[in-house]
């Protein structure tokens, strides 16, 4: 039998967990009250039956993961969002750790050489290649060289292996390496370019920032920005009798929608699941959490203090994963494994004997997949055919946290390569770049200044759908919740839940699932901490 979002579906008890420790008092625990269950909590209205007029776009390309949690309204466009960020504490004061000396290219002679390991490839790699290029022909003090590393996994293994002289200047990496690059010590802290420069962050989106930061100090620039997103073939929609136009927002929406597409024959099933640890099995968990405005892990989702323990193994992870299970033995959803290579969703949707009529995705895919269907990927299937829609998540309110990846400057380096490195920075996040940045690849432009400047701003205008996983960053909240959680070994957890989850869609039973899941992940946790 199904479970309702509107169902008050409870563990039966509490179970213990390798470390207890009291959550941080900025963390806002969302309540179970009036009859509403974990997945609807922090909903005040019903949920709208068409996603806002805001929330309509779309988003190419990304090899990295997003994020993103929510817990009150979306701002309205052409207004600045509140930071995110609950209080925080810092082990060590800005000055006790390595300054950013922003004014010692002045008086040099002849270029400074700083090379710049990245993971980008394909059409990211050449929109990548043509931005510095234009870096490096429009001033005279800065010459900046790329490396492809190939990933951003290789990317992370190489920094780490390598001593102080083979490491690059600049490092582009994702979100989930937070933690243990900020205690490192081997970084110079964004922070202090920002405030020996008096640069100003007041443009960047605040989930955007937020990301970056452990115990209230910003790490790394952010720069290529991506979040999930419902990919879904508008066809079989309308061959259901639905809106094309409007897409599920909540998970009860995401259901009813799935028994209409079923129902009427137009697909196989209403959504394409997949348990990979960067999607479905990983990050989707978390983005669900920060959905819902709770945390994942203690301590403001361990960015206020080092986390000790992950809190999924509650009420809301007991009814996400039941959801889970029950979309896929109704009929309404079907799982295709791990997607290691992040196409299988994708291939579902253009399945010529079973269609799914939906998936889950990272934005920074639409462009390739769009490319894919004008391609003759699937015979009659158009990109014109697909449409984009915030991600269906436990609230009535598009959000999400962010994915993709940041800059971040080694430490160690001559004062002139760190001030040439934060120089190349400051390039890559201004508002006119962002813009061109974002419109040749179809990532999220970082800041609201950049989205109302062309090409990105004629873009949206043009093809609404690319700016949906935009939208999704403006929307309000008042704790860590809103943002990845930060921790040590957050790579190594998403491998666990996504254990569970692929247990849960063999049947399994969910609460053992979770368990399980939420005490390895404590036990990384605990490894982790004490090794650090």
């Amino acid at each position: 039998m199904s479970t309702s979002f509107n169902s008050s579906t409870r563990r039966s008890s509490p179970l213990p967990r390798l470390a207890v420790v009291a959550a941080a008092g900025a963390l806002v625990a969302v309540s179970c009250s009036g009859g509403k269950s974990a997945l609807e909590a922090g909903d005040d209205d019903p949920a709208p039956t068409a996603a806002p007029d805001s929330v309509v776009a779309d988003d190419p390309v990304d090899g990295g993961v997003d994020g993103g949690g929510e817990g009150t309204d979306t701002v309205a466009e052409g207004t600045s969002a509140p930071s995110t960020a609950g209080p925080t504490t810092t082990v060590a004061p800005l000055a006790d750790l390595p300054p950013c000396p922003v004014d010692a290219l002045d008086g040099v002679d002849g270029p400074v050489e700083i090379t710049f390991w990245h993971g980008m490839a394909n059409q990211l790699e050449t929109a990548l290649i043509e931005l510095v290029a234009d870096y490096n022909a429009g001033q005279d003090r800065v010459e900046v060289v790329l490396q492809n590393q190939t990933s951003y996994e290789s990317t992370i293994d190489k920094y780490i292996s390598g001593g102080v002289d083979s490491r690059p200047d600049i490092v582009q990496v994702p979100e989930y390496v937070v933690q243990s690059f900020a205690q490192s010590g081997t970084f110079v802290p964004i922070a202090a370019c920002i405030e020996a420069s008096g640069f100003d962050t007041s443009a960047i989106l605040p989930r955007v920032v937020d990301t970056y930061a452990f115990e209230g100090i910003q790490w790394a620039m952010p720069f290529n920005v991506s979040n999930p997103v419902l990919y879904y073939n508008r066809t079989m929609y309308e061959q259901a009798g639905l809106d094309p136009d409007v897409s599920p927002v909540s998970l009860e929406e995401l259901r009813t929608t799935s028994q209409a597409l079923v129902d009427s024959g137009a697909a196989a099933a209403g959504i394409v699941f997949d348990s990979g640890r960067d999607s479905g099995g990983g990050w989707f968990i978390e983005q669900w959490f920060g959905r819902a405005g709770q945390p994942f892990a203690d301590n403001g989702n361990g960015r206020t203090a080092p986390a000790t323990e992950v809190l999924f193994d509650n009420e809301l992870g007991f009814e996400l994963l039941t959801y889970l299970q029950d979309m896929i033995n109704d009929g309404l959803a079907v799982s295709v494994g791990d997607n290691a290579g992040g196409q299988d969703a994708f291939l579902k949707l253009a399945d010529a004997e079973a269609p799914g009529a939906s998936a889950i995705g990272t934005s920074a895919a639409i462009s390739s997949v769009l490319a894919a269907l004008d391609a003759g990927l699937a015979p009659g299937l158009t990109s014109d055919d697909l449409g984009i829609g915030p991600m269906p998540g436990p609230s009535a309110t598009p959000a999400a946290q962010v994915g993709g990846a940041a800059i971040w400057i080694p430490d160690g380096k001559s004062d002139e390569v760190t001030a040439a490195a934060w120089d190349f920075i400051q390039h890559l996040v201004d508002p006119q770049t962002q813009s061109t940045w974002a419109a040749a690849t179809g990532y999220v432009p970082i800041r609201e200044d950049a989205a109302a400047l062309d090409p990105v701003a004629a873009l949206y205008l043009e093809d609404p759908r690319y700016r949906v996983a935009f939208d999704q960053l403006l929307a309000t909240a008042t704790d860590n919740s809103a943002v990845v959680p930060a921790l040590g070994p957050l790579r190594e957890i998403r491998a666990q839940t996504a254990n569970a989850v692929a247990t849960v869609y063999a049947g399994g039973d969910v609460q053992t699932a979770l368990t399980d899941a939420s005490n390895a992940a404590n036990a990384l946790i605990e490894t982790y901490n004490r090794q650090n």
